[in-house]
């Protein structure tokens, strides 16, 4: 068995999470992210960066630059509007997804319009390779249609019906009623980090909160139990 396919499943709890209060923005890092520095998370696989987000109303992001990183946004609550170097703009409800492919290059704000504060989940993840040209896109995931499993979000995998990511990974949601188990097979060499932005839930034989981290790698077999109904999001890379 390689170092990889040792099996290994690390609860994170949100209470313990790196977090930063700009007034405007009350965010958690579970991994390494600007002043907040943790030598033992800085990466999981090749997801490079999940904060949790909430975004006060009539505030953002100004204009910034990313390049060289794919840039998942899960919104949770409210809406999140783009605007972007391309001339792209969007505006994300709860429930949805972007995708910023940020490539050679791209400069883009993020912005809550709304009366109320928006919650999203900010996922980075590297790319297989440096470089290509950038782009954006968003798209509608009703709930409904991830009801008792897992659906791909985003994806690097030719064939899924997701956004397109330049990465061997995949994002998924998933809803699942109290009392259900569903589960998602993978290779243990695989890395997969899962959250539940609501709800309780159990993996395998770890019990995870409402917006915990849950790490795992080295199984082949996803067990994922909702103690209370639960919305989920997981990452899975190389």
């Amino acid at each position: 068995m390689t170092e990889a396919a040792t099996a290994t499943i690390e609860l994170r709890p949100f209470a313990g999470l790196g977090a930063a209060n700009h007034g405007w923005l009350d965010a958690r890092h579970h991994f390494s992210f600007a002043d907040y520095h943790d030598p033992a998370r800085v990466h999981w696989g090749a997801l490079r960066v999940w904060n949790d987000d909430r975004i006060a109303p009539h505030t953002g992001f100004a204009m910034h630059p990313h390049r060289d990183m794919e840039i998942v946004t899960y919104v949770r609550k409210g809406a999140v509007t783009h605007r972007d170097s391309l001339g792209n703009a969007g505006r994300t409800e709860a429930g949805d997804v972007q995708v910023m492919s940020a490539g050679t290059g791209i400069v883009h704000s993020e912005h809550n319009y709304e009366v109320e504060d928006t919650e999203l989940f900010q996922i980075w993840i590297i790319p297989d390779a440096k470089g290509g040209e950038p782009h954006w896109g968003a798209r509608p995931f009703p709930k409904d249609d991830r009801s008792g499993r897992f659906v791909v979000l985003a994806s690097g995998h030719a064939g899924d019906d997701a956004l397109p990511i330049r990465a061997d990974a995949r994002v998924l949601g998933a809803t699942v009623r109290a009392g259900e188990t569903i589960t998602y097979d993978t290779d243990a060499s695989r890395h997969l980090y899962l959250v539940p932005a609501t709800g309780r839930i159990r993996v395998e034989n770890v019990e995870a909160e409402a917006r915990d981290g849950v790490a795992l790698t080295g199984i082949a077999q996803v067990s994922v139990t909702a103690l209370a109904d639960s919305e989920l999001v997981l990452v899975e890379t190389r």
